[in-house]
């Protein structure tokens, strides 16, 4: 599945290129993310939460950043294994334009899943991808904006 999507963000690109870095800020905005570590340069181990339908799960993976342009944008490669609900993965590229008065944010992510979570339907789980991805950018829109 593939999500194209775009947020205005009312700060300099600096300022959201610094937050689209920051662990701390990442993990407020993901949602049922317990912990964003570190384990290497441009790479690191995250745990969440995520519910799928009637498929509950907690996922353990790894994300790295690549294709790095500082400010302008950057690649992250992520798969994670929520044991028997099966296994997540997918890429994202994230780019920054400045606008005037801010910042236009544009991403084009894809995910795929496996196991248990594959069984209910592709249908619902495009909806929650969907919906992971709007909310992160929102939340971390509304984080960003907010100084």
């Amino acid at each position: 599945m593939e999500m194209i999507g775009e947020q205005w963000i009312p700060q300099t690109q600096a300022l959201t290129w610094q937050a689209l870095n920051d662990t701390q800020i990442l993990k407020l905005c993901i949602n049922g993310c317990e912990s964003i570590t570190p384990t290497a340069a441009n790479e690191f181990e995250l745990i969440m939460t995520a519910k799928v339908g009637p498929v509950s799960a907690k996922f353990k993976g790894k994300m790295i950043l690549s294709d790095i342009v500082e400010p302008t944008s950057y690649s992250i490669s992520f798969e994670g294994q929520g044991g028997i609900a099966g296994f997540a993965k997918g890429t994202a590229h994230v780019q920054l334009s400045p606008k005037e008065e801010g910042t236009l944010l544009t991403y084009r992510a894809q995910a795929m899943v496996g196991g248990k979570l594959a069984q209910i339907g592709s249908r619902l789980i495009d909806g929650v991808a969907k919906k992971i991805a709007n909310d992160f950018f929102k939340a971390f829109n509304a984080k960003v904006s907010a100084g």
